[in-house]
């Protein structure tokens, strides 16, 4: 068997509105809900009272891309649960905060770290809580099934729901925008 070494470069099919990618040009931290976002935000609960979560493994790699392009996951929650840090260390997201409902100082602490600005920020949420974050961000981003108020202030609603491929949209999204979705596609073909 020969090796394929004369294939043509794979040429990425994925693409967004023009004016999305300008706005998401220098977005450097990548702020994340929980529930509804990374998960369908189903609770499921143990016989012990334990919370259990399921996540999607698109989602997964699409926070490790982003890490390789440069750009910060961060996650800010209004829970806690030993799933959701298991997960989160599992894919080297260093910046969450849990147990916050007020999201917004939560960010702002995570910019400051950070040395960045809400011009280098996108979010993604699909609920109240994370408006005042979506708000201030560059770039804010909705799940399909998100909250009417969340959606009407997302520069992009996404095709996926939350837990289903959602948040890996929002990631390529800004890779596309940050120049190296391309490069990083290439790795794997």
């Amino acid at each position: 068997m020969t090796a394929h070494t004369d294939l043509p470069p794979l040429q990425p099919a994925q693409q967004f509105d023009p004016a999305l990618l300008l706005r998401a040009q220098d977005v450097r931290v990548a702020f994340f809900d929980v529930d509804g976002v990374l998960t369908d935000g189903g609770l499921y609960f143990s016989e012990h009272g334990e919370t259990l979560k399921r996540f999607n493994t698109l989602d997964g790699h699409g926070i490790k891309l982003l890490q390789q392009a440069g750009i910060t996951p961060a996650v800010i929650t209004g829970r806690d649960s030993p799933a959701l840090r298991l997960r989160l260390q599992a894919l080297g997201v260093a910046h969450a905060r849990f147990g916050t409902e007020d999201k917004r100082p939560a960010a702002e602490a995570i910019l400051a770290e950070l040395g960045l600005d809400w011009q280098q920020a996108a979010a993604m949420g699909d609920d109240w809580p994370d408006l005042a974050v979506m708000r201030r961000a560059a770039l804010a981003c909705a799940p399909a099934q998100g909250h009417i108020e969340a959606r009407a202030i997302a520069h992009h609603v996404t095709a996926a729901p939350g837990g289903a491929g959602a948040a890996r949209e929002f990631c390529d999204l800004l890779l596309v925008a940050s120049g190296r979705y391309a490069s990083l596609l290439a790795k794997h073909a």
